[in-house]
């Protein structure tokens, strides 16, 4: 299967597939590389525990076995698991949450974990799940857990404390700081992102300097989420030469650098070679910007930088830009307030679709208002790939009125969108469009589902209750049954809600304790909690006994069973 099919995997109808086609998918993950959503790869690892398809784990990708049921990882084999597991994309999975808890706990207990002192092989088993641990874990262990910080997303404040701790400490494979140079800083990779400036400091100015052009070089050739880490790192390198050489002071306000000509741009690193916003101002012409503004911002650029050039242009055209150079605005324009954005010229599909780009950054609210606004004044209309390139956020953002005016032919074109960050308000507008946009399909209880599901917030309980009762199983995700409207929510029954998870209802126990949950549970008769769902909800109402008096309730129980390990502090 090509990459896109992969992408593209949807439950319900893979649910209906034969094993022998379940396993092929799952294997095709590892082989294409294909990065899917927690809730797809949620749904894939329940298929292939119902097809008895989770014996053989090394056939699958990591970020997969992230999802599995660790009940069903037996002793003889759970540290290869865990091993493979740990190298999975732990961003899948939120920091605290119970399925992550369950993961670093299954693996320390499986590796026979008893102090905060990990050794060599049980970090190589343990992987990113080290990301969990308390900074006094990283400070107590071999050296060595460096090489499992690096599969860290991120770290917190503490924990970075501890890995520069470490560093400082002398004892790593990378030596002093004062010893490492451009092989040594390369060979750290993510760990950069950690250092402190007491550690830069230490480091040679000709490593940092080699260091910092050689990532900036490949800055134009690298993703969102990569440029923003070498902006990053520039800013921090070039702090640490800041605090090393203080700023010369300017002389009578002159370039002290090689003036900035069409020639010099591509050779030169402006965050290197022009060390502060101030010379940037006095190096650049206005001539040189306006001749060659596309050239230059794909050059790595802090928001200072970027400012500078935001002035220039203002010299040069005042507040009428014309369209041909806001096209190549990119993260400049998010530089832009709303208010200056209304005084932009009318813009074109393309143009419009070019500065909705997600590789420049994010728009806030009154922006990308400001911005739909100014494409409407051409008579443009919202179509399925531009609400797709908007993306559920920038959509979310739009005003009431905004979203009154996209056509449903939109909505049916754009995708999958996530409006988790909507307004109650705004995912009722977009759940109606979205009925209008797949009627066509409503008579197909699961094809409709299908489209439907990702606006299911805005739904009433009238249209929940329908398709509990179509009598087709549509086996909803529990992340969708939680995004649902909580007042909306509180109005199904629980064979509504039985019906409507299928086979995901084992998930509502471990999201018992999720506000919308509780309050549907509290409005519950137990017995019919207890005798319909079974599994083992607590906190409905009690049945009054023959003798007036109430029943004791059950004690409540946690939907987070924790495994019994010893402490790792």
């Amino acid at each position: 299967l090509s990459a896109s099919v992969l992408q593209g995997f949807q439950c319900i109808p893979a649910s209906d597939l034969p094993a022998a086609d379940i396993l092929a998918f799952a294997e095709g993950l590892q082989n294409e590389g294909v990065e899917l959503s927690g809730a797809q790869l949620s749904c894939l690892a329940r298929l292939l525990t119902a097809k008895n398809l989770t014996a053989e784990f090394g056939r699958y990708p990591p970020d997969l076995l992230l999802f599995f049921d660790l009940s069903k990882v037996h002793g003889g084999t759970c540290r290869e698991f865990y091993a493979q597991a740990s190298r999975g994309n732990l961003d899948l999975l939120p920091r605290g949450s119970s399925r992550r808890t369950r993961l670093l706990h299954g693996a320390l207990a499986c590796l026979g974990v008893r102090s905060s002192h990990l050794r060599p092989e049980q970090l190589d088993s343990l992987g990113a799940l080290v990301c969990d641990m308390e900074p006094e874990t990283i400070t107590a262990s071999d050296p060595s857990i460096l090489e499992n910080l690096k599969l860290c997303p991120a770290l917190t404040g503490a924990q970075q404390d501890a890995l520069n701790a470490v560093l400082l400490g002398g004892h790593t494979a990378y030596g002093d700081p004062s010893s490492w140079d451009l092989q040594t800083l390369q060979n750290m990779g993510p760990l950069l992102l950690a250092l402190n400036q007491t550690t830069l400091s230490l480091v040679a100015e000709a490593a940092r300097e080699a260091f910092s052009r050689s990532i900036a070089a490949a800055y134009g050739s690298q993703g969102r989420s990569q440029q923003e880490k070498t902006l990053t790192l520039l800013r921090a390198f070039r702090a640490a030469s800041s605090s090393s050489h203080p700023r010369l002071k300017r002389s009578a306000d002159r370039c002290l650098s090689t003036p900035i000509t069409a020639s010099t741009i591509s050779s030169s690193s402006l965050i290197i070679d022009y060390s502060s916003s101030e010379q940037l101002d006095l190096c650049l012409s206005n001539e040189v910007l306006e001749a060659n503004l596309e050239l230059l911002l794909e050059q790595p650029l802090p928001t200072e930088y970027l400012m500078v050039m935001k002035n220039k242009l203002k010299q040069i055209y005042g507040s009428e830009i014309p369209e041909e150079q806001l096209k190549l605005f990119g993260r400049l324009a998010r530089q832009y307030t709303a208010e200056e954005i209304s005084q932009w010229p009318a813009l074109s599909t393309d143009t419009f679709s070019a500065l909705l780009s997600p590789s420049d950054g994010k728009w806030e609210a009154p922006q990308v208002q400001q911005l739909l606004s100014r494409y409407q004044a051409t008579g443009g209309t919202l179509t399925g790939p531009l609400l797709w390139k908007m993306g559920g956020r920038n959509l979310c953002n739009l005003q009431e009125e905004q979203i009154k005016q996209i056509p449903p032919e939109a909505i049916r074109t754009a995708g999958q969108l996530n409006i988790s960050s909507c307004s109650q308000t705004k995912k009722d507008q977009l759940y109606r469009k979205a009925q209008e946009a797949f009627a066509g399909q409503a008579g197909t209880t699961r094809a409709y589902y299908c489209q439907i599901w990702s606006y299911l917030g805005g739904a009433p309980a009238k249209d929940l209750k329908d398709l509990a009762k179509a009598g087709i199983a549509i086996d909803m995700d529990i992340d969708t049954f939680l995004a649902l409207n909580p007042d909306e929510m509180q109005k199904l029954s629980v064979t509504d809600v039985k019906n409507l998870l299928g086979e995901n209802l084992p998930y509502l126990k471990e999201a018992e304790n999720e506000t919308s949950v509780m309050r549907w549970v509290k409005s519950q008769s137990q017995q019919e909690l207890d005798c319909t769902l079974g599994i083992g909800l607590q906190g409905g109402m009690q049945e009054p006994s023959p003798a007036g008096t109430t029943t004791p309730p059950h004690p409540t129980t946690s939907a987070s069973i924790t495994p019994t390990v010893p402490a790792t502090t």
